[in-house]
């Protein structure tokens, strides 16, 4: 797994918007101060508080946008993207006691003091004019959130967006009391305590989603289906036999997945880690994430007995090779070699072999027998033996041997880069032959056992003789 590192033209984009939206606040809280005092409108009056607030907030969000960008070090693995979810939760509060300040403030002037309200055509304007501001941040620090998954400046883009239901609101209020006055209608003088209230209305409810948000983040709930797609998408992968957990977590705009998944226990090491690079490669496409797969080795569904056999030597750190089985008399015959660390005792190594007949007589109910053949694990590259003399001539008296078989061996077509050398005083032999591509591997196979056979048996000097057979064209 490796923490995204975020990017440079990211972060200055992010502090760009952040701080239009200080001086956008900063303004709309100026503009609104200068009305309250013209007109005493408890509309407006709850505009100005809410701009207050908003400038608290976006200050606040500027500041946790510097310290969510860092880097993650040793203390904070994870990242500082928190601070942005914690920024969002504080703006949140904000609004709620905005809300409640207005809504306390309108009952009291509907049922115990009277406030002379003074509307004009200048706080209209000047209304007009915060309004197309609120528009114009609203919108600009919309697109930079949907951008990079910014909480924080969403938070801040929901300000606004309520700011511009609520001015129009708050519009609509004072031109009520200015109709009350010219065409002496006395009940439309509560239009503004009215107006006062919606604006309270409008911002508990956006503040109500906007905090149910950030409290999720907070505490690590999962997006709604999200944890549902990525595990599907693992769970049809190659390799992957079940999805056991996924878990998913964020911290500002970065989300962090670990997933539990079981996979075949006689994959290789290789294989499994090419597998959790493919997961990985897929979950990124549903949602940018830094990423850990552990996998769990599980026996498959109607696994193969000579799996289960090599599984059984895997797990015990043996390798194993040329296993067969067979049926004889109403018991099952198995047979394999053994590669044992050539430094171990007959001892120590038979102790090793006895251990695995045990465990592969377990894995079935009938009787079985094993017969297992100790040989040394290959550790060290062998040098040939000084003085060995040339064997140019035998390995040539070889190749035309062989070249003499096809008329015996129809599957065998010609021999070459036949090759001999001497090494810790024994005379080995290897070469390629070329036979019948169409052949099965088991039917080659036993041709080259045959072959290797016929050579020894020609050239008795010969200690080992290794054939690769290759199809023709190869």
């Amino acid at each position: 797994m490796v923490i995204q590192a975020l990017i440079p033209g990211e972060s200055r984009e992010k502090k760009r918007a952040a701080l239009l939206s200080v001086g956008s606040a900063m303004l709309l809280v100026s503009l609104k101060a200068f009305l309250v005092i013209r007109t005493g409108s408890l509309g407006v009056l709850s505009e100005a508080l809410h701009s207050g607030l908003d400038l608290i907030a976006a200050i606040i969000t500027f500041l946790s946008i510097r310290v969510s960008d860092q880097p993650a070090d040793e203390r904070h693995p994870y990242g500082h993207g928190k601070f942005e979810n914690f920024s969002a939760f504080v703006e949140t509060g904000l609004l709620v006691v905005t809300a409640l300040y207005v809504i306390y403030e309108a009952f009291d002037r509907l049922f115990f003091h009277s406030v002379h309200i003074q509307p004009s055509v200048t706080a209209i304007l000047v209304l007009l004019v915060a309004l197309s501001i609120d528009i114009t941040r609203a919108r600009k620090l919309s697109q930079v959130a949907a951008k990079y998954s910014s909480e924080a400046l969403e938070a801040d883009a929901l300000h606004f967006s309520t700011d511009v239901w609520s001015t129009i609101v708050v519009i609509a209020g004072i031109g009520l009391v200015w109709a009350s006055e010219a065409w002496n209608v006395p009940w439309l003088v509560y239009a503004d305590a009215l107006a006062g209230l919606t604006v309270a209305a409008v911002i508990l409810w956006v503040g109500s989603r906007l905090g149910k948000r950030t409290l999720d983040a907070l505490l690590d709930a999962a997006p709604a289906g999200l944890l549902e797609q990525i595990t599907r998408a693992i769970g049809i992968m190659d390799g992957v036999l079940s999805v056991e957990r996924v878990r998913l977590r964020r911290a500002g705009n970065r989300y962090f997945v670990d997933a539990t998944v079981s996979v075949p226990r006689t994959a290789s090491l290789e294989q499994v880690h090419a597998w959790s690079d493919a997961i990985e490669e897929r979950v990124s496409e549903i949602v940018p994430a830094d990423f850990v797969v552990h996998a769990e080795p599980r026996a498959p569904k109607g696994e193969p007995f000579f799996d289960s056999i090599r599984a059984v030597a895997q797990r015990r750190g043996l390798a194993i090779h040329d296993l067969s089985a067979q049926q004889n008399d109403g018991r099952l015959f198995v047979e394999l070699h053994l590669e044992i660390d050539p430094h171990l005792s007959l001892k120590e190594a038979h102790q090793q072999a006895t251990e695995l007949e045990e465990q592969i007589r377990k894995l079935r109910q009938e009787p079985t027998e094993v017969n297992i053949h100790i040989e040394p694990l290959g550790t060290a590259i062998s040098l040939p033996d000084a003085g060995g003399g040339d064997l140019r001539e035998l390995a040539r008296a070889i190749e035309a041997f062989l070249n003499q078989l096809p008329a015996e061996y129809h599957e065998l077509l010609n021999s070459h880069n036949v090759l001999v050398r001497q090494v810790e005083h024994h005379i080995l032999a290897s070469c390629h032959c070329v036979m019948r591509g169409e052949l099965p591997v088991t039917e080659v196979h036993d041709v080259t056992a045959a072959l290797e056979d016929r050579v020894k048996e020609k050239f008795p000097q010969i200690y080992r003789v290794t054939i690769h057979p290759e199809p023709e064209g190869a």
